[in-house]
């Protein structure tokens, strides 16, 4: 090897490896044990000059035999080497010139050598003990008690006829299970309840026992009583039986029990609002790692707290749901629960350019085969982009609108898709006698607004760091909304962005301000209910229906079950839920 030419690090594991191959073999271990007994022997002791030409009978004992040589077979009866002369190659025999003087300092080199072979390598990485730290069910506590537990929901089971808990039991064997009072319903599934009406209690004991020792965190729990068996994420059809129970004895839903029609319909809108809230890969499957990071878990358990349901207003509110059916019922003309692009853009007065339109459909943000096949939207996917058309600056509604505008798929928007929507824009600024501002003016306040970090191109993670991410994406396919920037100081805008505290966010203002416009709306028209019937154009006879999801829908035939709306189909799954 060169000199000062340093190891590379795979040459150096191979000469480590060559190393420990030579110190396994037996002649090198006797080798060193024999080093090791000539140094651990008594020193040798000095000697003056005269006595260097006549050596002391030890000495001349210690001393090898100069004919000898290593590879020579001697006889049996003949005397062999001393075991030094053997193992250690340090010279080949003892003169007069070379006595104690001269061999004296010899030693302390050799012991030098033999230390420094001594000294082991590190053992490799792989063989260190290393703490877990990887815990996909929760970490476990050390203070869970299995037995405890399980002594006290047999004391609740023993309450009950039979041992045996039906369904309306289940809330006091939610509350021994230290779980929140609406875990009842998938609790009871888990242990076999919807099949034979009932629970006995030690197939309780054996379900629940089982998953405390798996499961040692809400989420991993959760998970595991809804999820399919051998399956570790949850697919939309998992959460149908937890919020059937939901519906059917939460106190802020008990006027739905006699519309069992809508049923579905609410169950399908808050299934949405999770996947859209939760999932934030995508993917249609929540994992007990996106459960844990989100709030749904502290919202099932404020369920039991809050009597008014519309104050839980992330998931469950059901003036939410009211408002984005509202909406999807003025646009399903044909009311088959569909709506194609025509449809769509009719939302909010054709405020959306066609070239959106056309993305939305052409699959980059929906999932279900219908949208591919005939050009149709579900509800489903209705309240994903409803949801995200109202409140522009969540993650997921950043990511929604991303898809749409990158043409090309390559993760950045470029300034020739910047222009390719801005152009739409211009043309029906000028339909309206707006003079349009032009692109590169346009385009320098955007870029100005969003401050990528890469001259030339905008990513996703520039417009999720933005604060005006709204306004960046109306401004370049919503001109309703456009104009209404344009209106206001862009310094109002970020006061708007940057105020803390708990303020409704933009969904929750345009819920509660269209839910008010329906209440008013259903208001005036109880003066015409006093005998007379007012003259209605189709459009509002339909309005006027909707307004209550209690009243009589003549022209719409009661839905079926939750499978009459299209969940999202993924890519590699099942398909639509069966109708009923």
């Amino acid at each position: 090897m060169p000199p000062g030419k340093v190891l590379q690090p795979v040459l150096k594991m191979k000469v480590d490896e060559l190393f420990l191959c030579w110190l396994s073999e037996s002649s090198t271990q006797a080798m060193l044990r024999d080093c090791l007994r000539r140094i651990q022997m008594p020193a040798m002791p000095e000697r003056g000059a005269g006595d260097a030409a006549q050596p002391g009978p030890w000495l001349a004992a210690a001393a090898p035999d100069p004919a000898w040589r290593p590879h020579e077979c001697e006889g049996p009866g003949a005397p062999g080497p001393s075991p030094a002369s053997t193992a250690l190659p340090v010279g080949a025999a003892s003169s007069a010139r070379s006595g104690p003087p001269i061999r004296g300092p010899r030693r302390p080199g050799g012991a030098r050598v033999v230390q420094t072979r001594k000294e082991e390598p590190l053992p490799p990485a792989a063989s260190r003990s290393i703490p877990t730290f990887y815990f996909p069910r929760g970490r476990p506590q050390d203070a869970v008690n299995v037995d405890t537990v399980i002594a006290k929901i047999e004391r609740t089971f023993a309450q009950f006829p039979h041992e045996r808990a039906a369904m309306e039991d289940m809330g006091r064997v939610a509350k021994a299970c230290g779980c929140p009072l609406y875990w009842k319903g998938p609790l009871f599934c888990s242990a076999g309840g919807e099949r034979t009406g009932s629970v006995s209690v030690h197939k309780f004991v054996a379900m629940w026992r089982k998953v405390l020792q798996n499961c040692h965190d809400d989420a991993a729990k959760f998970v595991h009583l809804l999820v399919s068996p051998g399956c570790s994420y949850l697919v939309q059809e998992d959460f149908v039986p937890f919020l059937q129970d939901v519906v059917n004895t939460h106190p802020g839903l008990a006027f739905l029990k006699e519309a069992a029609e809508f049923h579905s319909r609410y169950i399908t809108t808050v299934i949405q609002r999770i996947f859209y809230t939760v999932n934030r890969s995508w993917s249609g499957k929540i994992t007990c790692a996106e459960l844990r990071r989100s709030t749904f878990l502290q919202n099932v358990a404020l369920l039991e707290e809050e009597a008014d349901i519309n104050q839980l207003t992330e998931f469950f509110s059901y003036e939410h749901f009211y408002v984005i059916y509202c909406k999807f019922w003025e646009l399903d003309t044909d009311h088959d629960l569909l709506i194609d692009a025509q449809d769509l853009a009719r939302h909010n007065d054709h405020a959306i350019s066609t070239k959106m339109i056309d993305r939305i459909f052409s699959g980059a943000v929906t999932r279900g085969k219908k949208v591919q096949k005939e050009g149709k939207l579900s509800y489903a996917d209705f309240v994903w982009f409803l949801i995200s058309e109202e409140d522009k600056k969540t993650p997921t509604s950043i990511e929604y609108w991303f898809r749409c505008m990158d043409l090309d798929g390559d993760g950045a928007l470029s300034m020739f898709e910047l222009e390719y929507f801005y152009e739409e824009q211009c043309r029906r600024l000028d339909s309206m006698a707006i003079e349009a501002l032009p692109f590169e003016d346009c385009l320098c306040q955007m870029l100005d607004l969003v401050k990528p970090q890469r001259e030339g191109r905008i990513t996703l993670q520039d417009l999720k760091r933005c604060k005006l991410a709204n306004v960046f994406f109306d401004t370049f396919f919503n001109i309703e909304k456009y104009l209404d920037h344009e209106q206001k100081e862009q310094v109002s805008l970020l006061r708007e962005s940057e105020s803390e505290g708990p303020e409704l966010s933009d969904w929750e203002r345009f819920a509660a301000e269209e839910y008010d416009i329906l209440v008013a709306e259903e208001a005036a028209g109880d003066p015409w209910e006093d005998g007379y019937e007012a003259e209605l154009s189709p459009v509002e006879q339909k309005l006027s229906a909707l307004r209550s999801p209690l009243a009589q829908r003549p022209f719409l035939e009661a839905p079926g079950g939750l499978g009459a709306v299209d969940l999202y189909e993924f890519e590699g799954g099942d398909d639509n839920l069966p109708r009923s």
